[in-house]
This record gives C-alpha cells, sequence and structure tokens, in this order.
C-alpha cells in the first residue's frame, strides 16, 4: 500500500470529517452545512457551504464530483464537474449544485451533496511549434472513435 497524503483540514462545519464508504472508494463524501433547509427548484442552481477548508500539498487537487445516486434518482448534479479545487485555495469549499429535474429538491444540513476525490496533477508549458506529430487518429473528433 503506498503512502496516503496528509492534507491540512478546518471543520467549521456541524458534520464529521469527510471519509470514504469503503476501503476502495476514490471519493470521500461532502456534506452540506447549511443551517436552514435548501430547496433547489427545477432548472435552479445553488451553491451549497461544507464548512471545510484545506490545504492539500504541491502536485495535488480535489475534484468535486456528482453523487450517482443524487443524479439518477433526483437529477440534481455538480454543475461545473469535476469542480477543481487548486493546492494553494484556503477558502471553503462549496458545491454548485443544480437540478435539472422537474421537481424541487431539497438539502438540509448534513446531506451528502458531493463527493471530493484528490488527484495528482502535472503543470505544463507550452513548446510553440509550427506542426505537429501525425498520429493514427490525426484530426478526428467529436465521435470520430465511437461506434459508426
Amino acid at each position: 500500500m503506498e503512502n496516503k497524503p496528509l492534507i491540512k483540514i478546518v471543520n467549521k462545519s456541524k458534520n464529521a470529517l469527510p471519509e470514504y464508504s469503503t476501503t476502495l472508494s476514490a471519493g470521500m463524501d461532502l456534506r452540506s452545512n447549511n443551517d436552514d433547509k435548501i430547496t433547489i427548484k427545477p432548472l435552479e442552481r445553488v451553491l451549497i457551504k461544507t464548512g471545510l477548508f484545506i490545504q492539500l500539498p504541491e502536485g495535488l487537487e480535489a475534484q468535486v464530483r456528482p453523487r450517482s445516486g443524487m443524479a439518477l434518482k433526483h437529477g440534481v448534479s455538480v454543475l461545473n464537474t469535476p469542480g477543481t479545487i487548486d493546492a494553494d485555495y484556503r477558502g471553503e469549499i462549496g458545491v454548485i449544485l443544480v437540478n435539472l429535474s422537474n421537481q424541487e429538491f431539497e438539502i438540509n444540513c448534513g446531506d451528502r451533496i458531493a463527493q471530493m476525490v484528490v488527484a495528482q496533477y502535472a503543470t505544463a508549458q507550452f513548446d510553440l511549434v509550427e506542426t505537429l506529430e501525425d498520429s493514427e487518429r490525426g484530426e478526428g473528433g467529436f465521435g470520430s472513435t465511437g461506434k459508426h
């Protein structure tokens, strides 16, 4: 088993720290930290605060992703999927939820609203050239490798 990165966290919420549901889960649940019930109307988007603040080590990001059950059962998803939390961000983690259904959706304090996946990333630099090397795919995109 590889070493797990240590992430500093400040918890100003009414909830326990995020945790993985199973030993092989990629994401940990994020919970709402609202005082009052929040109702998301059809096609409405809302920023839900978590009360969590993190400090990621350099080279890591946290991705905020939808919960599949909320998406399937209720049509509620994370709008900017995946939302990226950069290693130098120190503000409160917020989740932008959107209700894509035709029914209102209620969120109470402590409800699981999204999942957070910690991932490595690489920063890049550009090398300005006149042409690119050929590849098998070439310029094919937008479904060019799918079923015919």
